[in-house]
């Protein structure tokens, strides 16, 4: 466990860019629009092999490995799909990770047997990085707003072990999302994670 964690953090702060593979010239209300932009979420060698949800939990594709893909964004997908994979904040879960956003989901607590890892490498389109389920930039804390660009997340078993790191999303250095609920999670950017970000 301890190794493909490491490679996990390696991967993450090593890496020199994100590439994707050539995006489908698709309706992104297709499967197969779907199936490129949620599982370039990760890096190919897991997402290649993941399972892959759509916005109503059903399956895309069934994977070979213990990692899904989905749309992370709560927010109603549009009638002609997601404009890009940036506005549907796609997600790649382990099976832990997965517990933890079907908990934040559903607004419960989440149950986890062990840390999970979760992989967001199209970023997302805003969070008030104090306040879960804040979806637009005006109801957000001032200066608290934060879009990212791509990054891996920690989902803590107890978000105690993660509490002595910041909440400063600014530094680049991996930062607390949440201090101090029970979602609380630690954010790691990777290489263009600042692409979106109107920093205070």
């Amino acid at each position: 466990m301890f190794s493909a964690i490491r490679n996990l953090l390696l991967v993450a702060f090593l890496a020199p860019t994100t590439v994707f593979a050539n995006e489908p010239d698709a309706a992104h209300t297709s499967a197969e629009w779907q199936i490129w932009a949620y599982s370039t979420a990760a890096p190919s060698f897991i997402g290649e092999s993941a399972t892959v949800l759509d916005q109503n939990n059903d399956v895309l594709r069934q994977g070979s490995n213990d990692w899904t893909c989905m749309p992370g964004n709560a927010r109603p997908m549009p009638k002609a799909g997601w404009p890009n994979a940036h506005q549907a904040m796609p997600i790649c879960a382990d099976k832990e990770a997965l517990k933890w956003m079907q908990a934040y989901l559903t607004e419960t607590t989440p149950q986890l047997n062990h840390d999970g890892f979760m992989w967001m490498l199209h970023g997302d389109v805003g969070e008030d990085n104090t306040t879960p389920m804040v979806m637009n930039k005006a109801d957000a804390h001032a200066g608290h707003w934060i879009e990212s660009g791509p990054h891996l997340m920690l989902m803590p078993k107890d978000p105690q072990t993660i509490a002595g790191h910041t909440s400063d999303f600014r530094t680049g250095s991996p930062y607390l999302m949440f201090p101090g609920s029970q979602y609380a999670h630690l954010m790691i950017p990777v290489e263009g994670y600042y692409q979106y970000a109107e920093l205070p």
